[in-house]
């Protein structure tokens, strides 16, 4: 028994001792406020980062699937799975991404197929590279106008991908109607192999300089890439389009390829989210876009991608941070798992700490008040008894009167109370003793 109550017991900084329900009774209404502040808090924390995100991409010899690999395997070493999903190109990952209940949480979007009051509920994670718009056709006169397709065997990408899309925009603002013979919705190497074959005579691609498909063109003797001579009046026609140059060599300095600069326009490749994605995948795949893209190549010198610029989407907050700023703190001196613990830990110590400290210097005072407040209802109880026994001299009453008096006494040498309060405890039993005195008399007769 005596091992049970002292465990029940606490010792203050002061030495003084008190019981846990002393504590609880004392100290409740700072308790309940502390809770409230973390259940208020807790609102705000964002769950633990999923340890799987979907990514929409295009077809799989296309650049967003080649550069998802990529990502996929810098999110790999931080235990991230990123799961890759082939569709037919920017359209269509749009599309899965503005859905009432999206498939995916991320996809590539070639700059300028939606419209900014389409996009409420996306964010961008920045434009990556620029998507050169390549016109390859077959050899013979020099074309250097889009207008000159008119008539030609075109082919213009396939339904849902951002190359059609962009091809119709550009053919419409030359004259030149959408092609509808077979093949038409080619695109990549299978558009290539059918423009080397005759059943084509120009292929309109929108792929980056490390397509496999535009690589091969660009050193295949027989084919031509269209040169605008129009170029600087695109991006004033379509905003979203900038004029680029592949210089002449770039390509093979010893085959002379190109044999001239070739002056292009280009789009840019976006990688657009879900506003609800988590804030340390947003880092994380900023990162991976970071070390990806940031290199220089053919139109891009080093650190011009990735851009917050050029983007058809709000940016991304915790993106946008990381492309000004770096890495975040935590996770320069801590693995991802345990930077990311931390830092949602911290929003619930902050609320915690502006709650404590004031509560700090309330509660002393608080629980000061409370011990004392024991002890004058005891005093409250005697008093009244003392002016009873005054008003009323009767000593057939002297029994009741010492029975109440017992049930005082019996109270207060039950209570336990803190050392520092014990001089108020020993003057309340001497005050006791005083009116057991005049009780004692009264029943003598005096």
């Amino acid at each position: 028994m005596a091992e049970t109550q002292k465990r029940r017991m606490f010792q203050l900084p002061q030495g003084e001792n008190i019981s846990l329900r002393d504590l609880l009774l004392a100290w409740w209404p700072a308790l309940l406020v502390v809770v409230i502040g973390f259940g208020i808090a807790a609102m705000f924390i964002k769950p633990a980062p999923p340890d799987r995100v979907v990514i929409a991409t295009g077809a799989e010899d296309g650049a967003y699937y080649f550069f998802a690999g990529q990502y996929a395997d810098i999110l790999a070493s931080y235990g991230i799975t990123l799961e890759v999903r082939t569709t037919t190109g920017s359209v269509e990952n749009f599309k899965l991404l503005a859905a009432e209940d999206p498939a995916v949480d991320m996809g590539f979007i070639q700059g300028g197929i939606t419209n900014n009051e389409e996009n409420m509920d996306l964010e961008s994670l920045g434009a990556m590279y620029y998507e050169p718009v390549w016109v390859f056709y077959r050899g013979g006169a020099v074309m250097d106008r889009m207008s000159q397709l008119k008539g030609k065997r075109l082919a213009i990408g396939p339904e849902g991908s951002g190359t059609r899309k962009l091809a119709r925009d550009l053919l419409h603002a030359n004259g030149v109607p959408e092609p509808k013979m077979t093949g038409n919705e080619l695109t990549g190497e299978a558009a290539a192999k059918a423009l080397r074959e005759g059943q084509l005579d120009a292929v309109l691609l929108v792929a980056s300089a490390q397509s496999k498909a535009v690589r091969g063109l660009l050193r295949d003797h027989d084919m031509r890439l269209m040169s605008l001579g129009q170029a600087d009046a695109y991006p004033k026609h379509f905003p979203y389009l900038s004029v680029v140059v592949l210089p002449r060599g770039a390509i093979d300095l010893t085959r002379d390829i190109p044999a001239h600069d070739v002056h292009l326009v280009a789009t840019t490749a976006n990688l657009v989210a879900r506003d609800d994605l988590h804030p340390a995948i947003a880092n994380l795949m900023a990162a991976a876009a970071k070390e990806i893209h940031s290199r220089p190549n053919l139109f891009a010198v080093e650190d011009k991608f990735p851009s917050t610029k050029d983007v058809d989407f709000p940016m991304n907050k915790d993106a946008e941070r990381y492309y000004k700023n770096g890495e975040p703190f935590l996770q320069r001196f801590l693995p991802f798992w345990a930077a990311n613990l931390v830092d949602r830990l911290i929003v619930l110590l902050v609320p915690l700490l502006a709650l404590v400290l004031p509560l700090a210097r309330v509660l002393p005072a608080l629980y000061q008040w409370r011990i004392r407040s024991r002890i004058y209802r005891n005093y409250g109880e005697l008093k009244f008894l003392e002016a009873e026994v005054a008003e009323n001299p009767d000593r057939s009453k002297t029994g009741e009167y010492l029975a109440r008096l017992d049930r005082i006494e019996d109270r207060v040498n039950l209570m336990r109370i803190p050392l520092a309060h014990h001089e108020q405890m020993y003057t309340l039993r001497g005050h006791i003793d005083l009116v057991r005195a005049r009780i004692a008399k009264l029943a003598a007769g005096h």
